[in-house]
């Protein structure tokens, strides 16, 4: 079987092609078109420059998918795209690209669920420490994924494939949306959080006279809901400390905050997931989400979960991101648990779409 991919819901035009054997996932052609540039004059993503960059990109990322994989439509069996959440005008352009597609090539449809996307992203092959022999439903379920994005910031408890359950999600901003704020509010430019990322390891503590703590949001609360707005607002509240004291922003300074910063976000998303893991008695957690790319995240949560001795997976670095492999594979997924077949003109953009519960 194989699955053409369709991924449009923010800054990023991807289009893949997936083969999938005896539930042995191949990926044929992986294509990412990035607006990073594009946007980061702007200091964030500009929904309708999107929209017009997704229009522009998408027929030759098509043609280079296919191209690369080498094969053609007629050997294409369903195509699965991206129909929420994201950017509606977004989303709109994989859509209409999509479906005019497979009427001209008499292909099905199938509405995949971005986060979805992002939680299959685990399972995209390349993953050296997640085995295929791990994929045995009786070895890995229930599971429990953090997503972590410039969007989202939930816990969703898996039962099986296509059976989830949000037990916890950010209440204000996401955690990559923080990273981004404090980005720009110490000037250090979009997209924020790698740069945040690099800049708290370069953080000289032997150097610093200044003692800056921020606080631990919602760290103590039972339930598994998470807030960043506090923890973006206590690093505003410090720079104008600073300035008020006329104390000179050097770059170590940045750094200090930087280091804070991010400790402090992932303090939280990693004491709540393993505690929620504990409560819900999971035998696997996976992270998956643009923020999932960070190395102390990563780091921290894998020796967290091999502590409680629960198996641990996160995606390939090139598969954090936006990308339509995921996409495929989570149509795989629908299309094995026979929830495949969209109808074309039922098809439309959801930008609020959630994960629905089982």
């Amino acid at each position: 079987m194989r699955i053409l991919g369709i991924e449009t819901s923010c800054d990023e035009t991807s289009v893949a092609v997936l083969e999938v054997k005896k539930d042995k996932i191949k990926i044929l052609s992986n294509i990412v078109s990035s607006q990073v540039k594009i946007h980061s004059f702007y200091g964030g993503v500009v929904p309708s420059l999107a929209a017009r960059e997704h229009e522009k990109n998408l027929k030759p990322v098509f043609e280079k998918a296919l191209k690369e994989a080498k094969t053609k439509m007629v050997g294409i069996d369903f195509i699965a795209l991206t129909v929420g959440p994201g950017l509606e005008i977004a989303l709109w352009k994989g859509i209409n690209f999509a479906v005019m597609t497979a009427r001209l090539h008499k292909k099905p449809l199938i509405g995949i669920n971005h986060l979805e996307g992002h939680i299959y992203s685990n399972w995209l092959p390349s993953i050296a420490n997640f085995k295929s022999k791990t994929l045995n439903p009786k070895k890995i379920f229930p599971a429990l994924n953090l997503i972590v994005s410039g969007g989202h910031t939930q816990l969703v408890l898996m039962a099986g494939h296509g059976k989830f359950k949000i037990v916890g999600e950010t209440l204000d901003d996401a955690a990559g949306e923080a990273f981004d704020k404090v980005a720009k509010m110490t000037s250090l430019g979009y997209p924020g959080g790698p740069i945040v990322s690099l800049r708290a390891t370069k953080f000289k503590n032997q150097n610093s006279k200044i003692k800056i703590i921020f606080p631990r949001p919602m760290i103590n609360s039972k339930k598994y809901n998470f807030s960043f707005s506090g923890l973006k607002t206590a690093v505003l509240y410090k720079l104008k400390e600073l300035e008020k004291n006329k104390i000179k922003l050097t770059d170590n300074l940045i750094n200090h905050i930087c280091h804070e910063f991010q400790q402090a976000a992932i303090d939280v998303l990693v004491f709540k997931t393993i505690r929620a893991a504990k409560e819900y008695k999971v035998k696997l957690i996976l992270l998956s989400g643009g923020v999932s790319a960070n190395k102390l995240l990563r780091k921290t949560l894998g020796k967290e979960a091999e502590r409680i001795k629960l198996f641990y997976s996160q995606p390939d670095f090139q598969y954090t991101g936006d990308n339509a492999a995921m996409i495929a594979l989570a149509g795989y997924y629908k299309i094995r648990n026979k929830k495949s077949g969209a109808k074309i003109a039922k098809l439309k953009a959801e930008p609020n779409l959630r994960v629905k519960n089982w």
